[in-house]
């Protein structure tokens, strides 16, 4: 049974990926390669600044592994479809250990429930505090703490929102499912909250003091020594655009995980009691 739903999770999860690839290429992509041409114009810019200021050149001429061709199709959707893959996989695991704890809730609510409490931990909660920016945005000196505060807030959420299914669960028998339930989400948002406000804004990390960023990773206007605006800064209709069309995909990927699971779990199920549920995911 277990390789069964691990398989189902696994397909579903491609499936949503190459959903999400073509989502992303039509609109995401676009603004990915105005991206990096921004990038280049500002590094040119950059560098006609330190050669009026007699600072050495760097060696710019480093071999292309892939084209740009490449890069935006074959690798992005093959990316794209073994990362859905892989999170479907992840979800198939939750949602088999999750079986044994169900009480009365159905294998289809189930299905909707992991994958909406997944796509929350996984996405939606660091999104919140550390929304995507285009490939090529952002100083690579920061790339390590960005992954480490990112993964941070992901094990937090985790770990807050399994307390948060702990104390709703212990609050029932006392206050009723609806009341248990609200206060365990209202201590949720609370702890989260708090979690979000304290951890530092990708601005705030020391080497974006160098660059004179102190709210964002997100390139502000180039100027030159007298203060004059050499290159704009990163425009902020792309950057609007790409972080929404980034929390789309993903949520096309995560809907197709959930909705897809929970049309396929009566069938791999049936309509078990909670008993016999348990007694099959053992």
């Amino acid at each position: 049974m277990e390789k069964r739903i691990i398989g189902r999770g696994v397909l579903l999860g491609a499936l949503g990926g190459l959903l999400a690839f073509v989502f992303a290429r039509i609109l995401a992509e676009p603004i990915i390669g105005r991206a990096i041409d921004y990038e280049s114009g500002r590094d040119d810019a950059r560098m006609a600044l330190d050669k009026a200021a007699g600072l050495p050149m760097p060696d710019m001429d480093a071999p292309e592994l892939f084209t740009r061709g490449e890069q935006a199709n074959a690798g992005f959707g093959l990316g794209v479809v073994v990362f859905g893959a892989a999170f479907g996989a992840l979800f198939a695991v939750v949602y088999y250990l999750a079986l044994r704890r169900a009480g009365k809730i159905t294998p289809r609510n189930l299905a909707l429930l992991v994958a909406g409490g997944m796509f929350l931990v996984v996405y939606a909660l660091p999104f919140l505090k550390y929304p995507a920016n285009p490939p090529s945005i952002g100083h690579p000196e920061t790339i390590k703490e960005r992954t480490a505060l990112y993964l941070g807030v992901i094990v937090i959420g985790a770990v807050a929102l399994l307390a948060a299914i702990w104390a709703g669960r212990k609050l029932a028998a006392r206050l009723g499912n609806w009341t248990a339930t609200m206060a365990a989400a209202a201590g949720f948002v609370v702890v989260m909250g708090v979690v979000l406000a304290l951890l530092p804004s990708l601005g705030h990390l020391s080497a974006n003091h160098a660059y004179g960023d102190f709210a964002t990773e997100t390139p502000g206007p180039l100027t030159d020594p007298s203060g004059k605006i050499v290159y704009p800064g990163f425009p902020a209709d792309d950057l609007y655009h790409f972080r929404l069309y980034s929390f789309a995909a993903q949520l096309i990927m995560w809907a197709v995980i959930g909705v897809g699971f929970a049309w396929l779990a009566p069938r791999l199920l049936g309509d078990r009691n909670p008993a016999e549920r348990t007694a099959t995911a053992t």
